[in-house]
């Protein structure tokens, strides 16, 4: 019996994986533990192994896109069963995705639904219609009949192309969100000279098609405020002083990582996830730092960080970040994240609020922004105190405004009595 090769499943962020390259071609020989096909996923590359020793047989290609668990080809053991299993599912025709053995508590909200699958015609009688899993969330989207559609993928698969040719045809518009499809955008430039044109695909399609995916199936609040930072700059500028004792330059980051993930031990709420129709309060504490590159952003993980010192979550930061620009970041340093910050004070934001986006499957985020000094009332007087400012974006189906309210107390308690974070 053929091996399966799968889109392998990354912690509790299950992501549709985009086939970059396979290393070898149809019908080669594979030996067992070769680099078979390179994925991406999440941001990141990943490369996938083969499972046994066996000859090839490829069932999703290039470009294409597919869920965890997907098979996406097949190894065969000998030359007759190749040619069996190349007959029997030819290419562009991935085998459904494996049913999760996991408990509900380990996966993500996305792990719980239904993968897509091969649409069936209800014209033809047991005929089914070959798409692509992207394709075919988009006529969804779009209330597209893709019975209507004619494919122009691989073996007259239908691929997005061909839908938002569709769209355009008989000018729908998404159901879910209000932005046009590309054919109609394209069409609305008109003439316009573009200075440069970007392709939204590989960690830029990642970041756009996850930031809408959030708003679309989480009930999104944010509330915003100010804390006085004057105990943390003094803390701060203390453990600089000791850098060459420490090992390591302490940032406000660093810090911030460390308050939360002691605070999120008594706000257990926080640290919780939407799994199918129940709501999975993680054991464990694992905090992303969101971090801008040239081309996007990543989140890399600090896990178990409430079980970690400053100076390690410093050094584990550090190395995070240095990984993420070289490009070097595994699945496993951005999976698992129970909570992420977004620090955007290093670039000088200074006074300003946003409404961050939740990292999904985690229910909320912090943004902060820049520290400033502002004229603020103390004592009767008027001084000035260098102020951060914050947004906590919480999913609302997870987390009640007081229990949000509850854990940004706390948070600023913490910050403005940072004795308290030692307790």
């Amino acid at each position: 019996m053929a091996t399966e090769i799968k889109i392998p499943r990354v912690g509790m962020a299950v992501a549709d994986a985009t086939i970059i390259e396979w290393q070898f071609k149809e019908g080669d020989k594979v030996e067992g533990r070769q680099v078979v096909v390179v994925i991406e996923t999440e941001k990141v590359r990943t490369e996938v192994e083969s499972p046994a020793t066996g000859f090839l047989h490829i069932m999703l290609n290039e470009g294409e896109a597919a869920p965890a668990g997907q098979v996406i080809g097949l190894l065969a053991a000998t030359k007759d069963e190749l040619a069996r299993v190349q007959k029997e599912t030819p290419a562009g025709k991935p085998a459904a995705a494996a049913k999760a053995t996991e408990p509900v508590a380990a996966q993500s909200p996305k792990a719980e639904v239904a993968t897509p699958k091969e649409a069936v015609s209800a014209a033809g009688e047991g005929e089914r219609i070959r798409i692509s899993p992207m394709a075919r969330k988009l006529a969804e989207e779009h209330a597209v009949d893709i019975t209507r559609v004619t494919g122009t993928g691989p073996g007259g698969r239908i691929v997005r192309e061909d839908i938002e040719k569709a769209i355009a045809t008989k000018g729908a518009a998404p159901a879910p969100a209000p932005a046009a499809p590309a054919a109609a955008q394209a069409k609305a430039i008109g003439e316009r000279k573009a200075r440069q044109t970007i392709p939204l695909t590989g960690m830029r399609g990642t970041i756009a098609e996850r930031m809408h995916q959030s708003l679309a199936i989480s009930a999104q609040l944010t509330t915003m405020g100010e804390i006085d930072m004057s105990e943390i700059v003094r803390l701060r500028n203390n453990l600089v002083a000791q850098e060459s004792t420490l090992g390591t330059r302490i940032t406000y980051t660093d810090i911030l990582v460390f308050a939360i993930a002691r605070l999120l031990k008594n706000n257990p709420k926080i640290n919780a996830s939407i799994a199918g129709k129940e709501i999975a309060v993680w054991e464990d504490i694992n905090v992303g730092v969101a971090t801008a590159l040239e081309d996007g952003l990543i989140v890399p993980v600090v896990k178990h960080a409430d079980r970690k010192s400053l100076v390690e979550i410093s050094q584990e930061i550090k190395a995070l970040v240095e990984k993420a620009r070289e490009n070097r970041l595994g699945s496993n340093d951005i999976s698992g994240g129970t909570f992420t910050l977004t620090n955007l004070g290093a670039l000088g934001s200074g006074w300003t609020f946003e409404t961050a986006i939740i990292n999904q499957p985690e229910s909320a985020i912090l943004r902060v922004g820049a520290i400033t000094d502002r004229a603020v009332v103390r004592d009767g007087q008027i001084v000035a105190r260098p102020i951060m400012t914050y947004s906590l974006t919480y999913d609302h189906r997870v987390i009640d405004g007081a229990v949000a309210a509850k854990f940004m107390s706390n948070l600023i308690s913490a910050l403005e009595n940072p004795t308290l974070l030692l307790a």
